[in-house]
């Protein structure tokens, strides 16, 4: 349940920057660091350990790990617990502690890098890439960017545009799934074409070489259009954008 799970640091960096705070701290002492599978890890099976650190947040935690020991014929740990740091510029939206969470939630809004220079990319519009799952808040923030003057496109619009009778990509889907998803009126059933597909990698992986290009090709129709109307930014609203 962490908060902008994509923005954490990678496990390798992390270890690093705390193998890194155990030397500074004490050169001599002995450690190991091991990664977390489980809520438990090896606490409920190392019989080697006696104390386990926690804090006023983390105290049950330390008191299930106790009673999964017992479970396992294991003896109890002692449990230390210290006062976590607080933040004197914590935010009202922030948690008090000093924590990554709040470091996440900070960096939003920043760039990570700046934009890579690439001269077989036309200047304008600049196009900005939205993506995200469902109730990530895609649609929001498409709005609000249309709003500031950003013109959007909507991938998923887009992608109902290339089942149309007569576009480029209808004739091709009923030709690789049959008449049978066809509804009276020679319109592509959604949910028909769905049902073929879900759980079957290969049937997916053939729709979406038909779709995609075609998607692809209506997006950049699209970003030439934004520059025609003079478009300064366009934002291109797509949930599998990265696929």
């Amino acid at each position: 349940d962490k908060v902008l799970p994509e923005l954490i640091e990678p496990y390798e960096l992390r270890v690093a920057k705390l193998r890194e705070f155990l030397e500074d701290v004490k050169p001599s002492l002995h450690y190991d660091i091991v990664p977390l599978a489980d809520p438990f890890g090896p606490s409920v099976t190392d019989p080697n350990l006696q104390c386990l650190v926690v804090s006023e947040e983390t105290h049950r935690g330390g008191e299930a790990v106790n009673r999964k020991r017992l479970e396992n014929g294991l003896p109890e740990l002692a449990l230390h617990e210290i006062q976590l740091m607080k933040d004197p510029d914590h935010s009202q939206n922030e948690e008090e502690k000093i924590s990554s969470s709040s470091l996440r939630q900070r960096l939003l809004g920043t760039l990570l890098q700046p934009p890579r220079h690439n001269p077989t990319l036309p200047s304008r519009p600049y196009v900005i890439g939205l993506t995200g799952g469902t109730g990530s808040g895609k649609t929001s923030i498409a709005k609000l960017l249309g709003h500031l003057g950003a013109f959007v496109i909507d991938a998923d619009k887009l992608g109902h545009a290339v089942y149309v009778p007569g576009s480029p990509a209808y004739e091709q889907v009923v030709a690789a799934f049959g008449a049978e998803i066809l509804n009276e009126d020679g319109t592509i059933n959604r949910k028909v074409l769905g049902a073929k597909v879900f759980g079957n990698q290969e049937r997916l992986k053939s729709l979406t070489d038909i779709v995609w290009p075609e998607i692809a090709r209506m997006v950049r129709e699209q970003i030439q259009e934004a520059d025609a109307q003079g478009k300064a930014v366009c934002v291109l609203d797509a949930a599998v954008l990265l696929e």
